[in-house]
């Protein structure tokens, strides 16, 4: 299983080629991913970088939620794919971010990679400089989704 985590900075070549990080470089590697997937972030100004086997299971996963019979729905699966780049590092571990997902995320030349589990963001480096929520909205929102489910939830200092 992959996860990654990290928020680490990189540069844009002129060229619009940018190093992965070495430390997703060797999970990737690990699990024999060379193929990845990139696409613009649903929510935020950012790409988002999914391993072939993630794009995939995710593309599975709206196909099986979203009817080819319904008009809407089929142009939402379309939209979701079509926006879609195949991208292979090369032997330095750089990948090309072709131009157009950099215009649709305002990359220019300083980045942050994200790790974000399954996936890995790429965000324009000043727009990460202050939280992209403030930290009281991160408690109150995490205190409510995990207080939903407390009682469900195992406390390892209860002594169960």
């Amino acid at each position: 299983m992959i996860q990654f985590l990290g928020n680490i900075e990189a540069k844009i070549d002129a060229k619009g080629r940018v190093f992965i990080p070495a430390t997703f470089r060797k999970q990737l590697q690990a699990v024999g991913e060379e193929r990845l997937v990139l696409r613009k972030d649903v929510f935020q100004t950012c790409l988002v970088l999914y391993p072939e086997r993630v794009w995939l299971t995710t593309q599975q996963q709206l196909r099986s939620r979203l009817s080819r019979w319904n008009a809407r729905q089929q142009a939402i699966f379309r939209q979701f794919v079509c926006e879609a780049e195949v991208v292979v590092p090369d032997g330095n571990g750089r990948i090309l971010l072709p131009r157009r997902c950099m215009q649709d995320a305002s990359l220019v030349s300083e980045v942050r990679f994200v790790g974000m589990d399954d996936t890995i963001e790429i965000w324009a480096k000043e727009r990460l400089e202050q939280p992209l929520i403030s930290p009281e909205e991160l408690s109150a929102e995490l205190e409510q989704a995990l207080a939903a489910g407390k009682e469900e939830m195992w406390n390892p200092y209860e002594g169960r």
